[in-house]
């Protein structure tokens, strides 16, 4: 049935054919309560952060870019919904076109460049949500024309305002679409930019978590300073990770367009930082895996990594709505498969393992 209808939506420009999925994603959310899991069968829900999420699979920030359609991501099974980027004021993002397809990788380009209604209109729809069936995070950005030196400026207005709105909040420090945004992952700009945050984000909204949103193109010795600094200032975790720069196992005209690839060719990438990152932390951060997942082994593989939380997007364009349910069930089948009762069993079982490789 997807299908058919991807056929007919590929015809479209990429961007138009987002907007069309949106809406049909809200009619979805005002008609449909998210789905109870099936009972019986092993236990996939998830804590993190002080966070309960009903299984692993929530969506990752950049498909809801203006908290539109959380309800319907709810609706179609998600766990959890993380909205934005999104910046203090409203910006219009880059020139179009800006987002790109390859659907022989099952792969996108996009440099979106923090398109977004501001944070005062994602704060009036978050306010009008209701009953939410998981946790809805909010991913904030630096403004395209705010210099580095006062990024943390906009980081403090977006808490400001979103902060008592979100169940947790996340750093966007990693976008390769905003000039210079990367350069906040260095340890010593983080060591200036997450204390601040995180003693704001505790003054509006005491106990929500503080994630870091990390680049999948840093070296190993880079990932393992972000680990350490994130240890040292105290924040929840890391989500590991966001597009890439580079273009592995793609070829063609789309894939000399400037921007981040997310989508299959991604996941090596985002796998060797998250594996990095977990022997690091060692169990001390919240980490979450973001970055070319389609299947439920893509998922058992993060979690068994050390990923407490699995972030899809790419794979929800190229496999549609059915997506979450047809990972739940091929997951519980698999934890079956392996005589694995819970998700937490899963990752102590894995937690032991380590340790009896781990030197010393």
């Amino acid at each position: 049935m997807y299908g058919l209808l991807k056929r007919g939506l590929f015809l479209l420009p990429p961007e138009q054919a987002h907007a069309l999925g949106m809406s049909a994603l809200r009619v979805l959310g005002a008609v449909h309560r998210a789905p109870a899991l099936p009972a019986g069968g092993p236990d996939l829900s998830v804590t993190s952060a002080g966070l309960r999420f009903a299984h692993p699979i929530a969506l990752a920030a950049g498909f809801d870019k203006h908290a539109e359609a959380v309800a319907g991501f709810f609706a179609a099974g998600f766990a959890g919904v993380e909205v934005g980027t999104v910046t203090p004021r409203p910006q219009p993002g880059n020139p179009q076109p800006r987002l790109f397809r390859i659907p022989e990788a099952r792969a996108l380009i996009n440099r979106m460049g923090f398109n977004n209604h501001g944070a005062e209109a994602m704060a009036g729809r978050l306010r009008a949500l209701g009953r939410r069936p998981g946790p809805v995070g909010v991913n904030l950005g630096k403004g395209r024309d705010t210099p580095l030196e006062r990024a943390v400026e906009d980081y403090l207005a977006g808490v400001e305002v979103l902060g008592p709105l979100a169940d947790y909040v996340v750093i966007n420090a990693s976008s390769p679409n905003t000039p210079g945004l990367r350069q906040l992952q260095q340890p010593d700009q983080l060591r200036a930019l997450l204390p601040t945050v995180r003693t704001r984000l505790e003054a509006v909204a005491p106990g929500k978590p503080l994630f870091l949103k990390i680049a999948p193109d840093l070296a190993p010795e880079e990932v393992d300073a972000i680990v350490e600094v994130a240890l040292e200032v105290s924040i929840a975790g890391l989500i590991c990770t966001n597009t890439t720069l580079a273009r592995p196992s793609v070829q063609g005209p789309v894939a000399a367009e400037a921007g981040g690839l997310s989508g299959a060719p991604l996941a090596p990438l985002a796998l060797a930082t998250l594996r990095r990152a977990a022997s690091v932390a060692r169990g001390r951060l919240a980490l979450w895996a973001s970055g070319g997942v389609f299947t439920a082994d893509d998922v058992l593989q993060r979690l068994e990594a050390g990923a407490d939380l699995v972030q899809v997007y790419t794979a929800f364009i190229y496999e549609g709505p059915l997506l979450v349910p047809c990972l739940l069930s091929a997951l519980r089948a698999g934890m079956k498969a392996r005589g694995v009762e819970s998700l937490s069993s899963l990752r102590r079982d894995q937690g032991v393992q380590d340790a009896a490789r781990r030197p010393g």
